[in-house]
C-alpha cells in the first residue's frame, strides 16, 4: 500500500520510479510490478530492485536518483535523510510513531472501545498509524478498559490464506514476534497490569503469531510506552484531566497521529490545535487523510519538508521553473542598466 502513495504521483509528474521494498516482504511488490506491466505501463517507468542496505546505499549515492521517499523506523529514516541530502537529493523520510487516542469522560464508551480495538489490533498492530496508547481521562478508565477487554475474545487469529474468517495474521518475523511479546513481561515487571496476555491464544498456531494483548495502568517511564512496539500490544494510561492527556501526546518524541474521543465540540476543537501531531482525528482513531490532503507526521515521525501524496506529494516530485519573456518592438530597444520594469 505505502509505495502506492508514491509512484502514481511520481510518474504522473513525469518521473521514472525505482522501488526498493523491505527484504523481509519482497513478494507483494513483485505482484504489483506484474499488474503494472499487464496494464501496459512502459518498461522502465516503474522499476523494482530487491536487496538490503547495500542496495539502499547505492540508490542514495547514484547520480541518476534525484529524490528519495522512505517509510520505516525513525533511526533508519534519519539515516536515509542524512545520507540522501548529503548527496544532494531531495528526501522525504517518514519515521516511527506512538499514536495516542485520548478518551474524555463524556465519550461514548462503546464507540471508543470499538475504535481502540480496531485501531490497535488491525494488521496485527504492524502499521504506522496503529493506536498503541489509549489515554483514559478521569472516571472513563474502568468502563473503557472493561469494554476493550470484552471485545478481545471475538478477534479471530489465523492464516488468512487458509482461514477466510481470520481477522489478524502473524507478525513479520519470529524475532519481531518475540520482541513484541517481551513488552508484556517488561510491562508487568514495571508495574503495569496485564489485562490480556496474547501468547496463550497463539500457542497452537503454526507461524509467528501473537494474540491480542492489553496492558493497563501503564506509565510514561515504562518501555512498553516509550518504545514503538509495532505489534498487537495496547497500553492504557490513566490521567486526571485533559491537560495531562495533551501533555503526554506532546512530550512524546513522535508526532505521527493523535485522536480524541469526546462529545464536546469545544474540547475537540482545542485538541485539534494543541495536539503535537501531523494528523489528528476527532472521534476517528486512525486519521489517515484522503488523497487530496497529504500524509505525514511531525517531530521524529518525519525528516524533510514535505508529506506524502496529496498537494505536498505533487510538490515533492516536481521542480518549479519561472520563464520570463518579452516581445518588444526593436525600435524601442535601448541599453538600461537598471532593474527590469514595465513601460
Amino acid at each position: 500500500m505505502v509505495p502506492m502513495w508514491m509512484y502514481p504521483n511520481a510518474i504522473a509528474c513525469g518521473n521514472t520510479f525505482v522501488l526498493k521494498p523491505s527484504e523481509k516482504d519482497p513478494s507483494a511488490p513483485l505482484f504489483t510490478m506484474e499488474l503494472l506491466a499487464e496494464a501496459g505501463l512502459p518498461p522502465g517507468v516503474v522499476n523494482l530492485v530487491q536487496g538490503d542496505k547495500v542496495a539502499v546505499d547505492r540508490l542514495l549515492a547514484h547520480p541518476d536518483v534525484a529524490a528519495v521517499s522512505f517509510v520505516g523506523s525513525t533511526p533508519v529514516a534519519r539515516a536515509i535523510y542524512e545520507a540522501g541530502t548529503r548527496n544532494g537529493k531531495r528526501v522525504q523520510a517518514l519515521g516511527g510513531a506512538k499514536n495516542h487516542m485520548v478518551v474524555l469522560p463524556d465519550a461514548d464508551v462503546e464507540l471508543a472501545a470499538d475504535a481502540a480495538v480496531s485501531a490497535a489490533y488491525g494488521s496485527s498492530g504492524e502499521r504506522c498509524m496503529a493506536i498503541s496508547a489509549v489515554v483514559a481521562v478521569g472516571n472513563v478508565a474502568e468502563p473503557l478498559v472493561a469494554a476493550i477487554d470484552a471485545r478481545l475474545d471475538k478477534i479471530r487469529i489465523g492464516d488468512g490464506l487458509e482461514d477466510p474468517d481470520a481477522e489478524m495474521g502473524p507478525l513479520i518475523t519470529a524475532e519481531h514476534r518475540d520482541r513484541v511479546a517481551s513488552y508484556i513481561d517488561s510491562g508487568r515487571a514495571s508495574g503495569a497490569v496485564v489485562v490480556r496476555d496474547g501468547r496463550p491464544d497463539a500457542a497452537n498456531l503454526d507461524g509467528w503469531f501473537l494474540g491480542v494483548s492489553l496492558l493497563d495502568h501503564v506509565t510514561p517511564d515504562m518501555a512498553c510506552y516509550r518504545d514503538e512496539i509495532f505489534g498487537p500490544v495496547l497500553s492504557v494510561l490513566r490521567v486526571d484531566g485533559y491537560e495531562e492527556a495533551v501533555r503526554l501526546v506532546n512530550d512524546n518524541p513522535w508526532g505521527n497521529g493523535a485522536a480524541i474521543f469526546t462529545r464536546d465540540g469545544g474540547a475537540a476543537r482545542r485538541f485539534g490545535f494543541e495536539a503535537g501531531a501531523g494528523m489528528v482525528g476527532i472521534n476517528v482513531p486512525i486519521p489517515v487523510p484522503v488523497s487530496y490532503f497529504s500524509f505525514g507526521g511531525w517531530k521524529g515521525s518525519l525528516f524533510g519538508d514535505t508529506h506524502m501524496y496529496g498537494p505536498e506529494g505533487i510538490h515533492f516530485y516536481t521542480r518549479a521553473k519561472v520563464v520570463t519573456s518579452r516581445w518588444p518592438d526593436p525600435a524601442t530597444s535601448s541599453v538600461d542598466l537598471g532593474f527590469p520594469r514595465n513601460r
